[in-house]
């Protein structure tokens, strides 16, 4: 009863949001239905324009506000998602995973991420969760990722790291 409570609460909420239409610009949209995705770290509403009938797609999600990476160097920045984006597409490009994994995978770090305590992070936290992450789903993917992030300084050094996943 109590998730009913809470999803109706929810669904009331979405109707208030003044989302205009990508087809036409028309403020007036209304949501038909709202479903949870990626394990429920993020909602998507389906939206129907109301002057001109079309649909579409929105996605909410958790946001981290005023997280700080802390670099190597000490020096502090603040936490870009779209740097982990740009990390993992590049360690996944031409690799056999499906877009809707990769946004799943993005998702559960990003989850991850989040579930830390405290307004700091270091980038070596990020890189292993990334590392492990990838772990599970490539191993070449893990590969190039871990010969950026590990700063491999020979071909000796790539054949140590090769030999950890092999076994």
């Amino acid at each position: 009863m109590r998730d009913a409570q809470f999803c109706s609460r929810s669904q009331k909420l979405a109707d208030k949001i003044v989302m205009n239409c990508p087809f036409c610009g028309n403020s007036e949209t209304k949501v038909i239905d709202s479903r949870d995705t990626n394990d429920g770290k993020a909602i998507r509403r389906r939206r129907e324009c109301e002057k001109c009938a079309c649909r579409f797609s929105t996605y909410e999600e958790v946001e981290l506000l005023s997280l700080s990476v802390i670099k190597k160097d000490g020096r502090k920045e603040e936490y870009d998602k779209k740097k982990i984006e740009a990390g993992i597409h590049k360690a996944l490009e031409k690799r056999p995973i499906s877009e809707e994994k990769i946004e799943k995978l993005i998702g559960d770090i990003e989850y991850e991420i989040q579930s830390r305590e405290g307004c700091e992070i270091t980038s070596k936290e990020i890189g292993k969760i990334i590392l492990e992450k990838l772990k599970a789903i490539d191993d070449v993917a893990y590969l190039r990722f871990a010969s950026v992030y590990k700063s491999f300084g020979s071909a000796e050094s790539f054949k140590k790291e090769a030999e950890k996943i092999t076994g």
